[in-house]
This record gives C-alpha cells, sequence and structure tokens, in this order.
C-alpha cells in the first residue's frame, strides 16, 4: 500500500498564506527573510505553502522581523476577535515537535495592548527563544498546574504551582518544563 498523503492544517494553511502576504508587504525576497530571521529560505518556503507546521521558535523569530507579538500573528489568521471569546471558540495552535499548546484565551484586538494565553508543555519540553517578538514586551507568567522553568536575562525561575514571574523581556528566553508532569500556565502579554 502506498503512503496516504494528509491535507495540510487549515490554521497552518492560513497562516502560511498570511507569512507570505508579510514578506510581499514589505517586498522581501526569501532570501532577504532568511537573512533578516536567520531562518533558512527552505523553512521559509515550506511553512509559506503549508507543507510544514511552522514550530514556536521559527514564528517568534518572524515576529521578531516582523515586530508583532505570536499572538497578533495568529489572530490576523482568524476572525475578528469579538469581545467575549466562548472556551470553544478559542484559537488552539499546537507545535508538535516541542509539546507546546498554546490557547488564545483574549486574542489580541487592535485597540488593546494586552492579551492572555494559556499554555501547555508536556514534561521534558523545553523551548528557547532567540529574541522577544516585540523588544521590551511585558509578561507574567502564573503557573496553574505542574512546574516550569523560565529562563530570562540569564537567570533561570523555577515556578511551581501558584507562583507567578513578572518581567519585561529584551533577549533570548526559555520556557522548559522540568516535569515530572506537565505544565499549564497563563501567559499575559502586554505590548510596550
Amino acid at each position: 500500500m502506498g503512503q496516504q498523503e494528509t491535507a495540510p492544517d487549515p490554521v497552518d494553511v492560513r497562516l502560511g498564506a498570511r507569512l507570505a502576504e508579510l514578506r510581499a508587504e514589505h517586498d522581501w525576497s526569501l532570501g532577504e527573510l532568511a537573512e533578516r530571521s536567520g531562518v533558512s529560505r527552505s523553512t521559509l518556503s515550506r511553512a509559506e505553502r503549508a507543507e510544514t507546521s511552522p514550530t514556536a521558535s521559527l514564528l517568534n523569530r518572524l515576529c521578531a522581523v516582523y515586530g508583532r507579538t505570536m499572538s497578533q500573528l495568529l489572530s490576523e489568521v482568524e476572525a475578528e476577535p469579538a469581545p467575549v471569546v466562548r472556551a470553544a471558540d478559542q484559537p488552539v495552535w499546537q507545535d508538535r515537535a516541542s509539546g507546546f499548546v498554546r490557547r488564545s484565551v483574549s486574542p489580541p484586538h487592535a485597540g488593546l495592548r494586552g492579551e492572555l494565553v494559556e499554555g501547555r508543555l508536556t514534561a521534558g519540553a523545553d523551548i528557547p527563544y532567540d529574541r522577544p517578538p516585540v523588544p521590551g514586551l511585558e509578561q507574567h507568567i502564573w503557573v496553574l498546574e505542574g512546574a516550569l522553568a523560565v529562563t530570562a536575562g540569564g537567570a533561570e525561575h523555577r515556578l511551581d504551582a501558584g507562583d507567578c514571574l513578572r518581567l519585561r523581556v529584551w533577549g533570548p528566553t526559555r520556557f522548559r518544563c522540568p516535569g515530572p508532569g506537565d505544565v499549564r500556565y497563563v501567559l499575559a502579554v502586554v505590548r510596550p
């Protein structure tokens, strides 16, 4: 039997199209974007054509280049957000490679600077971000279940259920679930 091809995820298709639009709006070639983001041309091309589901690290790099948060980018591929977002309607995005699941609890809105995100990491998951999507981004990380290790500014902060870390992000960060179980946390993001 031949290998059955699966259709790309509809969110990945819309996301790829939006990434291609952003590159066109800046009048950049794939090579120019690769140079600015540090992501290979082939990876960028595959993401734009939805041949691969982009990772959180890849999206973070592209968000940094385009000057938007990940939530802003993901909201651009969803319908206009309503004032009340029912749990069943909150967009969920998954980075299958790292075990990261991201729910936009309160999707960003053009007139507002803040948003809430629920994050879930499987035990052992480790996600490094080489730069913030927007320099000076304010983050409040509140752990609901499990444990989370967040590295920022060269310091690692171990957070357990109930703990909250607040910071402004200027450089690389790392989110790691040390285990033994998964972690669930709320991330409040406020644009400068």
